[in-house]
């Protein structure tokens, strides 16, 4: 064999050797973080070969998933809650419990002229429909019903509440006309085209309970490893700020 036909050999032999030890990571994430860890994803693969399957959802169904046996191996969750109960109940290995973000939740619609700076459009009649996620499933929904209650709203906007089954159905809602408002994530909003940004209202931190986002390593493999290793580094960190978090 000459020598270039052993080097294309030992190159092919390496190459197969890494593919071997690639593997697909089964991830469940929350519907507001889905679109990022994807982002996250596509820089984990390119350096690791390791491949994301993400399934998203209302955080309280994929923790009712898990219990049921649901093989996934890390969960990343929309609030603290859930990792902590897994990690209670045993599911939870490796690291434990760690907060990746913590979340902002924005009052939107997508007339650029509905919404004010103070959200004050809440204590008016100009709006038919408000779009909020599942308050028992979604954190963000949660923290939705916190601020109209705080607000001193709750009451009286429950006829006329479109409720989500996550998050990410709660902006369809808005964006295809069934609500004029809905509460979603900024980091949904940052996701929209410049064009289609409508209105926005920052909601206040003090109105709700803090959107503390943590994920668990459910099955401990090299692969896990890795990624928990790589939301550590700069790369993946600037992409989670950029895209409407805070670090924790």
């Amino acid at each position: 064999m000459s020598h270039a036909a052993r080097l294309v050999s030992t190159l092919l032999l390496c190459l197969c050797a890494s593919l071997a030890q690639a593997e697909q990571l089964r991830v469940a994430v929350a519907s507001n973080f889905s679109d990022v860890l994807a982002q996250i994803g596509q820089r984990f693969t390119a350096a690791s070969g390791h491949e994301l399957l993400l399934s998203p959802g209302a955080s309280g169904t994929i923790y009712t998933q898990i219990v049921n046996g649901a093989p996934f191996d890390l969960f990343f969750s929309a609030d603290e809650e859930r990792p902590q109960r897994l990690q209670q109940e045993g599911y939870a290995v490796g690291i434990g419990v760690r907060v990746y973000a913590e979340g902002k939740l924005l009052l939107w619609s997508s007339d650029p002229a509905r919404v004010d700076a103070e959200g004050n459009v809440l204590k008016s009649a100009e709006w038919r429909h408000l779009a909020i996620a599942n308050p028992a499933q979604a954190p963000y929904g949660l923290a939705a019903r916190e601020a109209l209650q705080q607000l001193g709203l709750w009451d009286t906007a429950q006829p006329r509440l479109v409720q989500g089954e996550n998050i990410t159905q709660t902006l369809q809602f808005v964006q295809s006309g069934n609500a004029e408002l809905g509460f979603i994530a900024a980091s949904q909003y940052a996701a929209l085209p410049q064009g289609g940004r409508g209105s926005v209202w920052q909601v206040p931190a003090a109105l709700h309970s803090p959107i503390r986002q943590a994920f668990v390593v459910l099955k401990d493999t090299p692969a896990s490893q890795a990624l928990v290793e790589f939301l550590e580094s700069p790369e993946a960190r600037e992409l989670i700020e950029r895209s409407g978090y805070s670090l924790p």
